[in-house]
């Protein structure tokens, strides 16, 4: 048995930007900001971490229409590494999560001052922001 699970809880670096493929299926890619305090010495110091993320679908319409940098979302999915050739013929590889689940967190007030202030439900059918995340 193998579990590939990746539970994200963190902050956008950008606006999400909305694209379609060539099928017409939405797509949004996303950096997500996590952060935590490591001790160093005797000083606790700050680090962030960064992290690629891919939804696909109708919940990628919702975070491009209701997300905007900023904003702190609760993201399930696996882990995915992806080959492919840059600009110049080199071979990359690229490691993301692909999202299952994606939960807007935060209060309505702090969605106001961003242009937000609304609550989607993410399209697992969750009842969306504002609701305890069992970990």
């Amino acid at each position: 048995m193998s579990v590939n699970k990746a539970i994200l809880v963190g902050r956008l670096g950008m606006d999400p930007e909305l694209r379609k493929t060539a099928g017409g299926t939405a797509v949004v890619n996303l950096r997500v900001a996590t952060n935590d305090r490591r001790k160093e010495g005797d000083e606790w110091v700050d680090h962030t971490e960064w992290h690629s993320v891919t939804v696909w679908g109708r919940m990628a319409e919702n975070v491009a229409k209701f997300c905007n940098k900023g904003k702190q979302l609760y993201i399930e999915g696996r882990i995915q590494t992806r080959e492919y050739k840059d600009r110049d013929g080199n071979e990359r590889k690229a490691t993301e999560v692909v999202a299952d689940t994606v939960r807007f967190l935060g209060s309505r007030s702090e969605d106001a001052g961003t242009g937000g202030g609304h609550v989607v439900p993410a399209s697992n059918g969750s009842t969306g922001a504002d609701e305890a995340i069992p970990f």
